[in-house]
């Protein structure tokens, strides 16, 4: 039997403090909770499930683990920073003065960020 094709997509951040994730989350990100329970608090990030739950022993990925296709990434991560939220810059990358990387030979721009926990987010404009 091979996956429903109807079949919604949940993702997954494991966080060391439920409340601050909630806050980033909810507050700084400004998605929806739409359930929590002693599991999980759950985000709806526009049409996709989140579910943040406490892992107290977790390492963050060293890369994005979760991203975001915007439509105008010079005013979202203007945003963001604004709001708080400080913007990862890399080495061997050439990434503008708010941390805008394009691709070499292409119009794709990524900005990353971390979480409260160091997971790390992207912002990408195709």
């Amino acid at each position: 039997m091979s996956m429903p094709t109807s079949a919604k997509v949940i993702t997954f951040i494991c966080t060391f403090d439920r409340d601050r994730s909630k806050a980033f989350y909810g507050g700084t990100l400004g998605f929806q909770l739409i359930h929590e329970d002693d599991s999980a608090a759950v985000f709806n990030l526009n049409g996709i499930t989140l579910r943040v739950s406490e892992a107290p022993d977790f390492k963050p990925a060293d890369h994005t683990v979760l991203g975001w296709d915007v439509a105008d990434i010079t005013a979202t991560v203007k945003t963001l920073r604004s709001k708080g939220v400080t913007f990862n810059f890399y080495d061997g990358f050439v990434q503008d003065d708010i941390g805008i990387w394009t691709v070499p030979g292409g119009a794709t721009r990524i900005a990353w960020f971390d979480d409260p926990d160091g997971n790390v987010l992207s912002l990408t404009q195709f």
